[in-house]
């Protein structure tokens, strides 16, 4: 059974940048009660405080943030950059750690979205890209869902299992289902 690294966020906590979350989603809750869930909040885990300032992505792209072209900025003006590229590796080491390969996160966050980040002008405009988290697992192989997206990161997870089951199958040399 392979585990699905998720917003902490989507599951109920209180760790976004305005102290509130954006769940609990029962689909999720499913997956936490067969033990594959493996939470993680980028922007604490990179020592972001709760409540925060929201932040943005000039531009909206997070691989930029990784590749040292972006910063991630402040409403406040600040740079927060560090601490969104620490949460990314945060987010990784649990990837790496339980050999994850599906994650679901916050859509639109410039940690977490995985199609859409806001632009960095703090006006509720998107654009086409990531958050600096996403990127970073992207770039690893992990295959990123939002939560808009758990009816294919399900399909993703079936898939995953049934090819474990078959693999398993092919090893003990009997037929597989």
């Amino acid at each position: 059974m392979h585990k699905v690294l998720v917003s902490r966020c989507l599951l109920g906590e209180r760790v976004r940048f305005d102290g509130n979350s954006k769940g609990p989603l029962a689909m999720l809750d499913a997956w936490r009660r067969e033990g594959r869930v493996v939470p993680v909040c980028p922007e604490v885990a990179g020592g972001l405080p709760v409540p925060r300032p929201p932040a943005e992505i000039p531009g909206g792209q997070g691989a930029l943030v990784l590749d040292g072209v972006r910063r991630v900025l402040a409403r406040t003006g600040a740079d927060v950059t560090d601490a969104f590229l620490a949460g990314a590796r945060a987010a990784l080491a649990l990837v790496e750690t339980h050999g994850i390969r599906v994650a679901v996160l916050k859509a639109r966050s410039p940690s977490c979205g995985n199609r859409q980040t806001y632009d960095g002008t703090f006006r509720g405009h998107l654009v086409a890209g990531e958050g600096v988290a996403a990127a970073l697992l992207e770039r690893h192989g992990v295959k990123v869902f939002s939560e808009e997206e758990l009816e294919a990161a399900a399909a993703e997870l079936a898939a995953l299992d049934a090819a474990d089951r078959c693999l398993g199958a092919a090893i003990r040399g009997t037929p597989h289902p």
